[in-house]
């Protein structure tokens, strides 16, 4: 007799996967995960937020290789403490904190070393910082300003700021934050940040003049 061909010896198959990947996945599951020692998920929350921190590291150093550095350090700091992430504000908010807490006390132990950024790490890509362009391209300037004279300008302006509204400048205008996130990131409140965003900006128009 003909063996029933339905039957079969190996055993009924494994039921398909239908667990959502790490990429599909909001933020505050992502976090849960890695708090119960996810490392894939750790990894997928490092890889959406480690561009953005990197460059706000950058702008407020202008050296690549200390942003590298912090940006690393950021990052393995947030994995040891994410066991104390109680969620109270978003993970982006709170992975902030600790990058900027890193930089402004990076840059306080520099300031004795440092006057301003070197030349040769002056190559902020100006054609995507469209807010702080306008302070120059918005009105007819008193004479052409070359790609590398405008990178350099608006470095040289930006490092001119204390740290303080440097980094409102950054969060604000680049990174395209609210007043209300930058001021969780910053510790202090909402007039605060406004007030020393208008400093900041009045400051930078002020050093950009020649070029208004």
């Amino acid at each position: 007799m003909a063996q029933d061909s339905t039957s079969s010896s190996s055993g009924p198959a494994s039921p398909p996967d239908t667990s959502p990947k790490t990429g599909a996945l909001p933020d505050e599951t992502l976090v849960i995960r890695a708090q119960k020692g996810d490392l894939d998920a750790f990894d997928e929350l490092m890889r959406r937020h480690q561009d953005r921190i990197y460059q706000v590291i950058y702008h407020m150093t202008a050296h690549h290789e200390d942003a590298r550095d912090l940006t690393q350090e950021t990052f393995i700091t947030a994995y040891h403490a994410l066991g104390r992430f109680r969620g109270s504000s978003a993970f982006g908010t709170w992975l902030y904190r600790i990058a900027v807490n890193k930089t402004l006390n990076f840059l306080e132990k520099k300031r004795p070393e440092r006057s301003g950024p070197s030349l040769n790490d002056l190559d902020w890509n100006a054609e995507h910082d469209p807010d702080l362009v306008a302070l120059i391209t918005e009105k007819t300037p008193r004479r052409e300003v070359t790609l590398a004279e405008l990178r350099q300008k608006l470095n040289e302006a930006m490092m001119k700021l204390s740290e303080n509204h440097r980094l409102v400048v950054v969060l604000h205008e680049i990174q395209g934050m609210p007043h209300e996130e930058i001021a969780k990131i910053m510790d202090c409140n909402v007039g605060t940040v406004r007030s020393r965003l208008f400093y900041a900006r009045q400051q930078l128009q002020a050093y950009l003049s020649d070029y208004l």
